[in-house]
């Protein structure tokens, strides 16, 4: 039985705790915070509940998996599923309105058949057939298995383009502008696809092809929300993590990885106290930062900034609404009418006139105080903190509110109503959410990739969207479970079979 620090309480490090726990080794979580679950927090006032990180479950097959290999009870039995349909309704600029239904390529194409016009749904469908094989190309590599030295094997983008006649000569689409403009060839269906890596943080005018990975996983294995919204998720992995006995540690940070014979052998707490073990899982944003030398070589993926800009972010209001829910979907996505500007202000530092806005209208009574209330999300995906935005200005948080309030009543149905409604708001921004980490992605020579769950310090893994396979609920439950895989089997840990 190994003793095995974890260092930060998010859902991929309580993945790793859980798993390591059954295994036999003995695991303590030290926390900085007073809480668990990173990212995926939420915000209580007067009876409405919300989700403050993610608001829906993609590939809940991860964590079916996690409770499974934790325990006897299923995560049905711990909290509650709900499958929304349709998965997503879409607003575009130009009045179109597309409800798109849950986990049903057929029925995907039929919707955009009808609602974007003739042969949309079949060039969808048809790149959703190439966002399958590209899925097959690079699922175990990029998702289920350790990164290793082989990892330039993924430089290479799984996505298989259509040749294109471009100007005199043949080309295929390299990015998901390039897949939009060329392949899909519809405004609509190009900002679908581009909403969905802005989504995520990844720039359209610059993410590889292989981004296509993201609305395959969604549309091909479904949307779900939690009863009492996502937090539950987070509880009920913290609430696993104590059935087996592991330790937390809230209110301890972490200030550096204690080294003894070319191994980590432990952690140093603020206050100076020294916690021995014989692993560390580091699943914090700069783990380089808690140790005095390097932990990658030059042949290594390491941490890289994108041509020295700042990682983009996500604004997120909160409104507390008086009136009854109406009928209608639970998520709809307000598009802007030009994609490409608005991805040009977001990754140049600058507010979009007209962003995208995604909004989350759970039929949920755990949600609101009763039934003549309702509570409803909007966020949108814009520049990080630290460019030529400051999110602590009061005018500029407070502008950019108003901006997602219009795009949730014209989503509910009548911007006045909404005014009318409104209860209160509150705003969240990265300067109090931080960035977002975008999944791992193959293709454009490894740019998208992350370092991998081992370092050069023996006894260092790394956990969490930071590292491999990158940012995202379902990614973060994959990193665990690879921490865990490396520790229990060793080196030679292949992946899940």
């Amino acid at each position: 039985m190994a003793r095995i620090a974890v260092i930060g309480a998010g859902m991929g490090a309580m993945a790793a705790a859980a798993r390591l726990a059954v295994a036999g080794h003995r695991v303590t979580v030290y926390e900085r915070s007073e809480t668990y679950g990173g990212a995926v927090g939420s915000f209580e006032r007067d009876g409405f509940v919300f989700d403050t990180g993610p608001g829906l479950l993609h590939l809940p097959a991860v964590w079916r998996d996690l409770f499974v290999k934790t325990g006897k009870e299923p995560l049905e039995s711990c909290v509650r599923l709900v499958q929304t349909d349709p998965a997503s309704r879409h607003l575009f600029s130009d009045g179109t309105d597309a409800s798109l239904p849950n986990a049903s390529r057929a029925g995907i194409v039929a919707a955009l058949e009808s609602a974007v016009g003739a042969g949309a749904g079949e060039r969808w469908g048809e790149f959703l057939g190439r966002a399958r094989d590209a899925w097959d190309r690079s699922r175990r590599p990029l998702l289920e298995e350790p990164l290793r030295s082989e990892w330039r094997l993924l430089e290479r983008d799984p996505y298989p383009a259509q040749r294109q006649r471009r100007v005199l000569r043949t080309r295929q689409a390299a990015t998901v502008a390039e897949v939009g403009a060329w392949e899909l060839r519809d405004p609509r269906l190009a900002a679908l696809f581009e909403g969905y890596a802005l989504s995520y943080g990844l720039d359209p005018r610059y993410a590889p092809a292989g981004t296509a990975l993201l609305p395959y996983m969604e549309q091909t294995f479904g949307s779900w929300y939690i009863e009492g919204g996502l937090r539950e998720l987070a509880r009920a992995v913290y609430e696993r993590c104590l059935a087996r006995r592991v330790g937390f540690v809230f209110g301890a940070e972490v200030t550096s990885v204690v080294e003894k014979d070319g191994r980590a052998a432990g952690v140093v707490l603020s206050d100076g106290v020294v916690q021995e073990a014989d692993h560390v899982v580091a699943g914090v944003a700069d783990p380089a930062a808690l140790t005095e030398r390097s932990l990658w070589l030059d042949q290594d993926l390491s941490p890289r900034a994108r041509d020295g800009a700042v990682q983009p972010g996500r604004f997120t209001v909160l409104l507390a609404l008086r009136g009854a829910r109406s009928s209608g979907a639970h998520r709809t996505v307000v598009h802007s009418p030009d994609a490409a500007a608005e991805a040009e202000a977001v990754f140049s530092g600058r507010a979009a006139e007209h962003p995208t806005v995604t909004v989350l209208r759970p039929d949920d009574p755990r949600t609101r105080p009763d039934d003549g209330h309702e509570a409803i999300t909007a966020f949108a995906t814009v520049a990080g903190q630290g460019g030529r935005l400051d999110w602590t200005d009061k005018a500029v948080r407070e502008g950019h509110a108003e901006m997602l309030i219009d795009a949730v009543g014209r989503a509910i149905g009548g911007q006045e109503g909404i005014r009318q409604r409104l209860l209160w708001h509150e705003v969240l921004t990265p300067a109090e959410t931080g960035s977002l980490t975008a999944p791992a992605l193959a293709g454009a020579q490894g740019r998208w990739l992350h370092p991998g769950n081992t370092t050069r310090l023996p006894g260092l893994y790394l956990v969490g969207g930071h590292c491999h396979p990158g940012g995202g609920l379902a990614h973060a439950g994959m990193s665990g479970a690879l921490v865990a895989g490396l520790i229990v089997e060793g080196a030679g840990f292949r992946g899940s079979q």
